[in-house]
């Protein structure tokens, strides 16, 4: 758990540091992603640590830490995993359906993709813990998650959609593999212990 609240606190800093570079440095956010230009493909990996300034950065910075904070609670490997799924899930996304000539960047497709990933963690698990999560993200966010998903000029609102596409899948796959494993019970753990 801690490991895993360390990632998302170091993944904060280093948009902040890029932030600071790109500010005193020159256009790091062209590497953001441009829709079907293959250059503008290193966008899909780059683009949630760019921000079109210090007030893009600090919207996304709050949700960012509670949200991915929440997620991290489930240890390292679980927010890496739905950290990656997202950002592939909502990069692709953008770079496929997205205006061309359009350049996308922030942290916003991984925010909407971890409110999606912990609201549908609680509908498939049913655990009471996952549940309440999932109502608590609901009543924060919940008209934040509806307004984003609308297509609105300056708002990468694909990024928002892709990035909620993919919390939800990383959900349905990862607890869905947590609970074979509880299926399989303990000689499945000690077999991977013994690797």
């Amino acid at each position: 758990m801690l490991n895993g609240l360390r990632l998302i606190a170091a993944s904060v800093a280093l948009m902040w540091v890029v932030e600071i570079v790109d500010l005193a440095a020159g256009d790091l956010d062209g590497y953001g992603i441009r829709p079907r230009d293959a250059d503008g493909l290193v966008g899909i990996l780059a683009a949630p640590f760019l921000h079109g300034g210090f007030a893009h950065l600090v919207g996304n910075t709050l949700p960012f830490l509670v949200l991915g904070g929440l997620v991290a609670l489930g240890g390292l490997l679980r927010v890496a995993a739905v950290s990656a799924i997202v950002i592939v899930a909502s990069g692709v996304g953008v770079w496929l359906t997205a205006d061309s000539g359009s350049l996308h960047i922030g942290a916003s497709g991984l925010v909407f993709g971890y409110a999606a990933y912990l609201i549908a963690r609680g509908a498939i698990t049913r655990d009471l813990i996952h549940v309440a999560v999932a109502l608590v993200v609901i009543v924060v966010y919940g008209t934040t998650l509806l307004f984003g998903l609308l297509p609105e000029l300056g708002i990468s609102w694909q990024g928002h959609l892709f990035g909620a596409v993919g919390g939800a899948l990383a959900a349905r796959w990862l607890d869905r593999r947590s609970s074979l494993g509880h299926r399989e019970g303990n000689g499945s753990r000690a077999m991977a212990s013994r690797r």
